[in-house]
């Protein structure tokens, strides 16, 4: 293992000497000032680091990652949708060889992730001996959440639009629950049913409920589906009109409550989802 590798949680005691472990690690957006120091740590002191292409820049970009044609630094690996499985596998085999591996996650690896699939593997490749560290990241939820304002502060839920995993009936489903159970609801994965989503969610809730449409948030200048993370105030009446800000992969949809309402001061019009029937002088 490389001198100054990121320690192991205690539950790790009977890991053998010669191991490694297997970190699945949240990045956040990608950007330093989103990323726990934890993550920081936990990618510079691995031996391998296993990241996509955009990854692999953002992490460059702000020194956590040497330049590409540095000799310093962790072998980095690209990763891609396709090879999932296959690199899981490998850093199976690293770890048992005494190395450290990074899998980098954008976001947070339990939010749509790729740590349920570091588990699945484990129990089918019979490598339950394999030590693995989820480190946490910041989900788009909270980071488009935060450019809007307050709109997560009473219960909220997320579900994903992507049928790749899960067919239409259950999206349909859990979409009907969270607008009768008066959730604020977040959209993953928007680009595949997002109209179909919202005339399900306008069945149960008014139109004229607030929606928040966000991209890239916490990214910057550095989005990949837009020119800067921006994010757009609508209505759940409104909101199949605007195809031009629901950008693709980084584009997410809040949904409020009958109680979200804009606010507004000199600067900027947000959301906010109060916490319960109190004013200020409740708290």
């Amino acid at each position: 293992m490389t001198d100054g590798a990121a320690t192991t949680t205690d539950s790790h005691d009977d890991v053998p000497d010669d191991y490694g472990t297997l970190y699945v690690v949240g990045i956040g957006p990608g950007l330093p000032a989103h990323m726990t120091q934890r993550a920081k740590e936990v990618i510079q002191t691995a031996d391998c680091v296993v990241a996509s292409n955009l990854y692999q820049e953002f992490l460059r970009d702000d020194d956590t990652l040497p330049p590409e044609d540095s000799d310093d630094g962790p072998e980095v690996v690209r990763s891609s949708m396709g090879q999932q499985v296959e690199l899981t596998r490998e850093a199976f085999e690293r770890v048992r060889a005494g190395e450290d591996v990074a899998h980098v996650s954008g976001g947070d690896p339990n939010v749509y992730g790729k740590s349920d699939l570091v588990f699945t593997m484990a129990d089918a490749d019979d490598a339950t001996d394999v030590p693995i560290e989820i480190v946490p990241g910041v989900t788009a939820a909270l980071g488009g959440a935060a450019m809007m304002g307050a709109p997560l502060s009473n219960d909220f839920c997320t579900i994903s639009l992507s049928d790749k995993w899960r067919g239409w009936d259950e999206i349909e489903e859990k979409l009907r629950a969270a607008a009768i159970s008066n959730f604020v609801i977040v959209l993953y994965n928007c680009w595949r049913n997002y109209t179909r989503a919202i005339d399900i969610v306008r069945e149960e809730r008014a139109d004229d409920v607030p929606v928040g449409i966000f991209n890239d948030a916490g990214r910057g200048e550095s989005g990949r589906n837009l020119d800067d993370e921006t994010f757009s105030i609508t209505t759940l009446g409104d909101a199949k009109s605007h195809d031009e800000d629901v950008g693709g992969m980084g584009t997410s949809i809040l949904i409020g409550t009958h109680e979200t309402e804009p606010w507004s001061n000199d600067y900027e019009t947000y959301l906010v989802t109060p916490r319960g029937g109190r004013d200020v002088d409740d708290f």
